[in-house]
C-alpha cells in the first residue's frame, strides 16, 4: 500500500507532475501569474519567464492555462520541447499546431500562411492566439528569429501573436545576441527560489491539498530548516526530498519527520 493511503491522504502530495492544484503560490509565482495574464489580455506580445531547473516553470505554465479555462476568445497552443532539426520543420510544426493549410510547402509560404491565419483569427474573429513554449532554452537562434518575425505581425493596437516562453537562465544570453528581440519583450520575469518560511508553507500546503487534515505536523521545524538548506528552496528538489522522507517515515514507523531523518536521507544521496 502506498504511503499516502496509510496517512489517510487522498492523493500523492509530493508528485513532480505539473498539477496546478499543487502549485504553491509564493510571492514570486503570484506576481508572475498576474503579470502574464495582464500581458496576454492586453495582447502585448512577448513574455519571457526565467528560472533555474526546478523553480516551478512548467507547473506555472499549466496554471496560466487553467486561468483562461472556458474563455472562448483565447486560443492556447503549447510546445513542450522545442527541439527541431531545421527552420522548415519548426515552421511545419506551427502550421500543424494552428491547423493552417498553406498553398505550397516552402518556408516563405508557411510564413505567409501563418501571417494570414493570425490576421484572420486576431482581427476578423477577435481571438487572442497564445503560443506557450516550455524548455525555451533549447530554442536555437534560427528558431528565435522565426518567432521574432511572427511577433512583427500586429495591428495599430496590439500584437497578433501572444508568445510566452518559459526557460532556464541560459536563454538570456541567446536572446541578447539577436537584434530587435530583447526590445520586443513586454515582460521578463525571473522566478526566485523559496525562502525557509515559504518552503515550510509549501510543504504544508501540498499535504493539505492531498487531504491531510491532522493537526499534528508531519515535518518538524528543524526538518524543514534542513530541507530548505539542502534544496536551496527550489520546489522540485523540496518535493523530491519530502517524498523520500514520507516513505522512510512509514517504512521505519517514525511518528514524525525530524531533522535526523532528513540528515540521513541527505547523507545517502551523496554516497
Amino acid at each position: 500500500m502506498s504511503y499516502y493511503r496509510l496517512l489517510n491522504l487522498e492523493r500523492e502530495p509530493f508528485s513532480t507532475s505539473p498539477d496546478p492544484r499543487f502549485l504553491y503560490r509564493s510571492s514570486s509565482h503570484i506576481a508572475a501569474l498576474q503579470r502574464m495574464e495582464i500581458a496576454i489580455r492586453l495582447r502585448r506580445g512577448l513574455v519571457v519567464i526565467l528560472g533555474d531547473v526546478g523553480a516551478g516553470k512548467t507547473t506555472l505554465s499549466r496554471t496560466l492555462l487553467q486561468n483562461f479555462d472556458g474563455e472562448e476568445n483565447f486560443v492556447f497552443h503549447m510546445i513542450l520541447d522545442p527541439q527541431y532539426r531545421s527552420e522548415f520543420q519548426f515552421l511545419a510544426s506551427l502550421i500543424r499546431m494552428f491547423k493552417v493549410r498553406p498553398k505550397f510547402r516552402s518556408t516563405l509560404d508557411y510564413r505567409e500562411a501563418l501571417q494570414e491565419y493570425l490576421y484572420k483569427k486576431g482581427v476578423e474573429e477577435n481571438k487572442t492566439i497564445v503560443l506557450m513554449i516550455d524548455e525555451g532554452q533549447k530554442l536555437s537562434p534560427a528558431f528565435l528569429e522565426i518567432l521574432r518575425i511572427l511577433l512583427n505581425y500586429e495591428t495599430n493596437e496590439y500584437k497578433l501573436l501572444q508568445l510566452v516562453i518559459f526557460a532556464q537562465m541560459e536563454l538570456l544570453p541567446k536572446i541578447r545576441r539577436i537584434k530587435n528581440f530583447m526590445d520586443r519583450i513586454c515582460l521578463k520575469y525571473i522566478l526566485n527560489p523559496l525562502g525557509e518560511n515559504e518552503t515550510g508553507e509549501m510543504i504544508r500546503f501540498r499535504l493539505k491539498q492531498a487531504g491531510y487534515d491532522n493537526h499534528q505536523p508531519i515535518f518538524t521545524n528543524d526538518a524543514i530548516g534542513l530541507i530548505h538548506a539542502h534544496t536551496q528552496g527550489y520546489p522540485r528538489r523540496v518535493i523530491h526530498l519530502c517524498h523520500n522522507a514520507l516513505e522512510h517515515m512509514i517504512m521505519y514507523q517514525k511518528p514524525v519527520i525530524d531533522r535526523e531523518l532528513i540528515a540521513d536521507l541527505i547523507a545517502s544521496e551523496v554516497r
